[in-house]
């Protein structure tokens, strides 16, 4: 048995535990410009400025709250890599374009209004 005149001891204290995360389908915190940077990254990709001008205003948004936002960051550079290569291409082929047409209208300058078939190609010119 115990004795009676014996001081009394608590019981030793539980254990510090931390919180249980959040259960399975809880929502987390969300993070201000997150949903709008990732749907950026898909829309830079097809529609180029679109895209570049989403996820400006979702890292914006992400900023003014303090926080990163990887998705964003990630739209702007596709964005804007894709535009670059795009006006590229363009330029490209309006020179490409141009050049065409400077040879079309030198051969019809030499050989007048018609068809004509010059190394197996066939060239039509317009009469004036």
């Amino acid at each position: 048995m115990t004795d009676p005149n014996a001081p009394l001891t608590p019981p030793p204290a539980a254990p510090a535990y931390q919180a249980a995360p959040p259960a399975y389908g809880a929502p987390a915190a969300s993070v201000p410009g997150k949903t709008l940077g990732i749907v950026a990254v898909f829309v830079a990709i097809f529609f180029n400025v679109i895209g570049l001008i989403l996820g400006i205003v979702a890292l914006v948004q992400s900023r003014k709250a303090g926080v990163k936002n990887g998705p964003a960051v990630a739209a702007i550079i596709i964005g804007a890599v894709l535009l670059v290569v795009g006006i590229i291409v363009a330029v490209s082929l309006f020179a490409v374009a141009g050049a065409a047409l400077g040879n079309l209208a030198e051969i019809c300058a030499q050989n007048g209004p018609g068809e004509h078939i010059i190394g197996g190609v066939t060239y039509t010119c317009p009469a004036n």
